[in-house]
C-alpha cells in the first residue's frame, strides 16, 4: 500500500488501500454495528459511522425489527437517537441542516424523501447527498470551481443545484412514474448555452434492490432513447442495473423534449464499494458509444475524487469533514488490524470474544485512533418488548 503525498493546505495523506478492509465481527459487536446481512463493504462503512458519531458525541439509537408477532430492539451505532436526529445531527454543519429544512418544504411535487432515513440514519445515501453537495448548493461560487475541474469541456459556470429533481415526474412524455435523479446541477456551458448534470449518489448499497416496479413505458422509453446497444437486454432491467437504466432514460428524455439543451448522467460511489463500481462499469459496457453529442453522456466516478475536487477548489475544511466521515478506511483498517494482531498473540486467539470486545475498547484509546475512543458496551442481545395486535 502507498500514501499519497499531501500537499501543505490539502487533505491528510490517507492510505491508497487496495480493497475495503474485512472487520472482524468482534468490533462490530462492540460498537453494536454487526449485521450478519452486510456486505463487506457496508461493514466498513457502518463501523466508520459509528466512529464519526462517537467523535461527535452524538447519542446512537435502536433499531426496532417486527418478526411475526414480537417486536424486537437492539442498540445500533449507526443510527441517530432521536432528539439528535430531530436536531440536524445527521448532517455536517447546521447550515446544511437548514438548508435541508428549506428543501423539504419546497421539494417539488411527488418527490419523495425519506425523512426519518435522512435525519437518522448515518450510514444512509440521503445525508451523504446534502453533505457532499450542500456547501456547493449554499456557495455557487464553490460550485463553479468544483466542477469546472470534474467536467472542464462542459462546464463553464454553476447556476443553481436542485435535490430529488425529475424533469416529468408521473408524466407519460417522460417515464410515467416518481424517478427522480438525487441532485441536478444547472450549469451554462462553455458556449453560453444552458446545460445540466444529472446525478446518482450511492454510498453501502448493495446494488441489490429494491427495484421500481417493472413498467411498459420503460421498455419503450429504452427503444426511444437511442442510448443502448440492445435497449431489450435483461441486464438493463437487472437489481443491479435498472435504476442507473431508469435515471439515464429520462435524462435523455429531458433532452429530446427541450427541457435541457444538453446533459450529462453522472453516477458517484465510494472507490472500495466494489458492487457500486462494478455496476457502473457493466452499465457503461452497454451503451451505444459513437460520439453522439445528442445523447446522454454517462460518467462515473469516486466519491474520493469529488471531494478531493472540492479540496483543490479551496473547501479544505470540508473536504477533510467529509472524507473523515464517509471516506477514510484506513480508520477501519488499522482498528481491524489490531483485533487481527490481538487475535494471533501466543499462537491462539482471544479466550473469549468478551476478552477481544475489552480488548477493542483499550485499543481504542492509542494516538493511532485516539479519535475513536469510547466506552461502548458490547451488543446486546434482541428482547422481546411485547406483542404486535394484528
Amino acid at each position: 500500500m502507498n500514501k499519497k503525498a499531501s500537499p501543505e493546505g490539502e487533505a491528510p495523506s490517507r492510505l491508497s488501500l487496495p480493497r475495503c478492509p474485512l472487520v472482524p465481527d468482534a468490533i462490530l459487536k462492540a460498537h453494536n454495528v454487526h449485521f450478519e446481512i452486510d456486505s463487506r463493504f457496508r461493514r466498513a462503512a457502518r463501523l466508520l459511522q459509528a466512529f464519526w458519531l462517537a467523535d461527535q458525541k452524538i447519542p446512537t439509537g435502536v433499531h426496532v425489527r417486527r418478526d411475526s408477532e414480537v417486536v424486537t430492539t437492539s442498540d445500533l451505532g449507526s443510527l441517530l437517537g432521536p432528539e439528535a436526529a430531530r436536531s440536524g445531527k445527521n448532517f455536517i454543519s447546521p447550515q446544511i441542516h437548514k438548508l435541508v429544512q428549506h428543501e423539504l418544504v419546497m421539494r417539488e411535487e411527488g418527490a419523495a424523501i425519506d425523512e426519518e432515513r435522512l435525519f437518522g440514519n448515518a450510514l444512509s445515501s440521503m445525508p451523504l447527498v446534502f453533505n457532499l453537495f450542500g456547501p456547493m448548493a449554499l456557495d455557487i461560487g464553490l460550485a463553479t470551481a468544483v466542477f469546472r475541474r470534474l467536467f472542464p469541456d462542459f462546464v463553464d459556470r454553476v447556476e443553481r443545484i436542485s435535490f430529488e429533481h425529475s424533469p416529468g415526474r408521473r408524466e407519460s412524455r417522460f417515464l410515467d412514474d416518481g424517478t427522480a435523479f438525487d441532485v441536478a446541477i444547472h450549469v451554462i456551458m462553455p458556449d453560453g448555452d444552458p446545460g445540466s448534470i444529472f446525478v446518482e449518489v450511492k454510498y453501502s448499497e448493495d446494488m441489490l434492490g429494491p427495484a421500481a416496479r417493472h413498467r411498459d413505458r420503460y421498455d419503450e422509453a429504452s427503444r426511444q432513447s437511442r442510448l443502448y446497444r440492445d435497449p431489450d437486454c435483461m441486464l438493463l432491467r437487472s437489481l443491479g442495473l435498472e435504476q442507473l437504466w431508469r435515471e439515464h432514460m429520462l435524462a435523455q428524455l429531458a433532452v429530446d423534449h427541450g427541457s435541457v439543451g444538453r446533459a450529462v448522467f453522472l453516477a458517484i460511489g465510494p472507490r472500495l464499494n466494489r458492487r457500486v463500481q462494478s455496476a457502473f462499469r457493466v452499465y457503461e459496457s452497454s451503451l451505444i458509444d459513437d460520439g453522439d453529442e445528442s445523447r446522454v453522456a454517462f460518467k462515473f466516478m469516486t466519491l474520493e475524487a469529488v471531494i478531493d475536487a472540492l479540496s483543490e477548489a479551496g473547501a479544505t475544511d470540508i473536504a477533510r469533514t467529509l472524507w473523515a466521515r464517509y471516506a477514510d478506511f484506513e480508520r477501519v483498517y488499522n482498528a481491524s488490524l489490531m483485533i487481527a494482531d490481538d487475535a494471533t498473540v501466543g499462537g491462539r486467539p482471544p479466550s473469549s470474544t468478551a476478552n477481544m470486545q475489552g480488548t477493542v475498547r483499550q485499543q481504542l484509546t492509542l494516538p493511532a485512533s485516539q479519535a475513536l475512543g469510547r466506552s461502548t458496551k458490547p451488543a446486546q442481545k434482541a428482547k422481546r418488548v411485547g406483542k404486535v395486535k394484528s
